[in-house]
């Protein structure tokens, strides 16, 4: 039997791997539909994701409903997780270690999950699901393919909440991310490479 998200969380719920396991209140595993077509993937908890044990609780999980509600779906129709399990104290950035400590629990979902698309939310989530550098201001609202799934990076809502023109970007998105999981068949997505974004 394949393993499920509930076997996978239980064996890394207690995770001591790097120094971040010293400082969370919760390890905050992803939440959502584990046979989901849509996955989004976000940077780390913050303050209240930790406090809670789930992702996307605060003010830009409120905006990333709201978006959710204007293309027919619910939060709990989609998966939502984030590359790193433990919020970094203060918020800071996560570190290269940390990043290389959690990002195969994150694949380790994605692999379970099966998602049709992989969403990355911001920068950070970008660049570990594609593997290079980017920038999101040339990535945003494309869609490239991915292992067995498409990944189509978004701006986070957190910039959104910040600056009103990533929020326009993000609506028009949302819409493109609908028509990308209605198609039966979807278009060759276009290589990072040919797109001179690197």
């Amino acid at each position: 039997m394949p393993e499920t998200l509930q076997q996978f969380y239980e064996k890394i719920k207690d995770c001591q791997r790097c120094a971040l396991g010293n400082t969370r209140t919760n390890l905050v595993f992803g939440v959502g539909n584990e046979n989901a077509d849509l996955m989004f993937v976000g940077e780390a908890p913050g303050y209240y994701e930790d406090l809670q044990g789930e992702p996307f609780v605060g003010a830009a999980g409120q905006l990333l409903d709201r978006l959710l509600a204007s293309i027919g779906l619910k939060r709990e129709q989609v998966y939502i997780g984030n590359v790193l399990k433990c919020r970094p104290p203060q918020n800071r950035d996560p570190l290269p270690e940390e990043i290389e400590t959690c990002t195969p629990y994150l694949f380790k979902q994605i692999e379970i999950i099966k998602p049709k698309v992989v969403c990355t939310l911001g920068n950070f989530a970008t660049r570990v699901i594609l593997g290079k550098s980017v920038s999101m201001s040339k990535v945003h609202g494309r869609t490239f393919k991915g292992k067995g799934h498409y990944i189509f990076p978004i701006y986070h809502p957190a910039a959104a909440l910040h600056m009103q023109t990533n929020l326009s970007a993000l609506e028009e998105d949302f819409l493109k991310l609908k028509e990308l999981l209605a198609k039966g068949v979807e278009p060759p997505p276009v290589e990072p490479e040919q797109m001179g974004l690197f």
